[in-house]
């Protein structure tokens, strides 16, 4: 799903133009991203929470060249889903669960 096809999803289930529902996708995701750059754990019951990990610096390899190369220490941005979204990905609702296949039965001879 790319955040278009998220965007027309709010707005056929609220009902609202698809201008009012990108204001409300594009609210959610710059609120999540303005509270992990100030370091704050956003948390969303039955979904999952963000938070930011600190790496250290280290020293890697260009793939290209096999050169040494420096990589400062950074922050990224780190999700964990919550049990019931695990849950929901594992098991599955009814009408997300795609139908058994069943054997056609063999033609009746005519």
């Amino acid at each position: 799903m790319t955040k278009a096809d998220l965007i027309d999803e709010v707005s056929r289930q609220v009902e609202l133009t698809r201008k009012d529902s990108e204001v409300i996708v594009e609210t959610i995701f710059d609120g999540i991203v303005h509270s992990l750059r100030a370091g704050d754990k956003i948390e969303i019951r039955g979904f999952g929470s963000f938070r930011t990990r600190q790496r250290n610096p280290r020293v890697g390899r260009n793939p290209k060249t096999g050169d040494r190369v420096e990589v400062p220490a950074k922050k990224i941005p780190f999700f964990k889903p919550s049990k019931e979204l695990k849950d929901l990905v594992n098991t599955g609702t009814p009408e997300a669960q795609p139908a058994p296949a069943t054997p056609a039965p063999p033609p009746q001879p005519s």
